[in-house]
């Protein structure tokens, strides 16, 4: 009820906002009211598109408006519509988004097992504690290291993207910031090592801004928003609409591309190879993702020109792991990914609201959340005395593992060959632990995983189904629950 009454307050003040400006581009129509109009087949999008935009949008009919709309607000309005904006944003967004997401304050528990963060492993436990282990050292390591992963949210004020209005991504770009996230934490274990932690002190690592850099709110930041659509378009990405982690994941793979081939220096802005695991561009369809040792070689050697048999490589894995909750046979495989000296983490969260998940406890999720809004910060040039606390998280999140939505990405980085066999061996073991239902597998070539997929034991009857753009799994009432999806 406290939720309904919230709701209905934000729509009437929507309409009341609307009144007094007379008129409304209808360019600023929120990008997910407009989803809920032409795909009313995706009911559980259109819900929470609404409670979470219809908001927000009240206050970007004024930001976004023409200059002449504008000054037909009269001077009461605007400190009207500022007001509202606080509230929204500070407040009832802030409400909605704990009511999907879960308490924004969480606590690790110390009698719950060790902390594994993107592969590393942190012993906490107080269970396990001797007179030799100082675990007040061990829980600030922790601390130090989850604190140090760099967080991208949604940002307000930066220059409109493309041809629209839109000079935010609240409420919309919450799967492209968790995209951001990955590939930056990438970045950081490639330029500056798995134990880098971030100095409290400045001036900070050159290393350190330079990453930041590519990820500011700009076309001229590599992979800023603004290129991430510009680059996506194929897999149907727009200003204003969510995308989901397969869309998201091509799009890495798309940006990265151009971006070489646009850089007349040479220069590599992301300094390894792309790898997407998943089916074929031909729309092929069929058993478990497969790991082919020859597909990510041949992505190593174009990355290199044929200059390297072997370069730092960038894995990604969309998957759909059931149908509206995860299939409870993948919660322990999700958690032993966690364990991979090379784990980059999940793009994924609940229905509506990505985020990126960095870590586990037992079965709950350890996450960076976007879901908060900064203004925009300008890095010029390699200013290492620039304030960069909006980049970090100050709160440590956990939700449930089996919550998050079923539609997400898993990551890997592997910064050479070693690595890369590394991986393989760790994962091929994942498969003989999978009980007949592994997230992915592992081949040597195409031809031996088209036999794998062949001869798959999850059967026949499963169905698949293209990524839908909201990171929603959508299908037919009839399915079984244990049917899954290669995307």
């Amino acid at each position: 009820m406290v939720l309904k009454n919230l709701c209905d307050g934000i729509v009437a003040a929507k309409f009341s906002c609307k009144s007094s400006t007379d008129t409304v581009d209808n360019n600023q129509v929120s990008a997910c009211s407009k989803a809920e109009s032409s795909d009313s087949k995706f009911p559980k999008a259109s819900l929470w598109s609404s409670l979470f935009t219809s908001g927000y949008s009240v206050c970007e009919t004024y930001s976004e408006s023409s200059a002449t709309e504008k000054k037909s607000v009269n001077s009461t309005n605007n400190g009207w519509a500022d007001a509202v904006r606080k509230v929204v944003t500070v407040g009832s967004m802030r409400s909605l988004q704990e009511c999907v997401l879960g308490p924004s304050k969480t606590e690790v528990s110390r009698s719950d097992g060790d902390v594994w963060v993107l592969g590393v492993c942190h012993k906490i436990s107080l269970h396990e504690s001797t007179g030799d282990v100082d675990n007040s050292n061990s829980f600030s390591a922790f601390e130090d290291d989850f604190f140090s992963k760099i967080l991208i949210t949604y940002r307000k004020a930066f220059n409109a993207i493309g041809d629209s209005n839109y000079t935010s991504d609240v409420n919309w770009g919450c799967m492209l910031r968790s995209g951001q996230m990955l590939v930056a934490q990438a970045l950081i274990f490639h330029k500056l090592g798995r134990s880098w932690r971030k100095s409290v002190d400045k001036p900070q690592d050159k290393e350190y801004i330079n990453i930041l850099r590519l990820f500011g709110d700009s076309e001229a930041s590599a992979f800023s928003i603004h290129n991430l659509l510009e680059a996506g378009k194929g897999y149907g990405l727009a200003v204003g609409s969510w995308v989901g982690p397969y869309a998201m994941c091509r799009t890495l793979e798309v940006l990265a591309r151009s971006q070489r081939e646009r850089n007349d220096l040479g220069e590599r802005l992301l300094p390894m190879a792309i790898y997407v695991v998943s089916g074929d561009e031909d729309g092929e369809r069929g058993g478990a993702p497969v790991v082919c040792i020859e597909d990510a070689s041949k992505c190593c050697s174009e990355f290199s020109q044929v200059l390297a048999a072997w370069t730092p490589l960038l894995l990604l894995v969309p998957l759909v792991l059931g149908l509206d909750k995860i299939n409870p046979r993948y919660v322990p495989l999700l958690q032993s990914i966690f364990k991979f000296p090379q784990s980059l983490g999940i793009l994924g969260g609940k229905p509506g609201a990505s985020t990126y998940i960095i870590g586990v406890q037992n079965e709950k999720a350890l996450y960076l959340d976007p879901h908060d809004v900064h203004p925009v910060v300008n890095i010029i040039g390699d200013n290492q005395e620039i304030n960069t606390s909006s980049y970090h998280s100050n709160v440590i999140k956990l939700m449930p593992l089996d919550s998050i939505d079923p539609s997400l990405a898993i990551g890997f980085y592997c910064r050479d060959k070693d690595d890369f066999d590394d991986f393989c061996s760790r994962a091929s073991k994942l498969v003989e632990e999978s009980d007949g239902a592994p997230l992915f597998t592992v081949a040597q070539s195409r031809s031996l995983s088209m036999q794998v997929n062949s001869n798959d034991t999850i059967g026949a009857n499963c169905r698949f189904q293209e990524d839908d753009g909201r990171g929603l799994d959508l299908v037919n009432e009839d399915t079984n629950e244990d049917d899954w999806q290669l995307l």
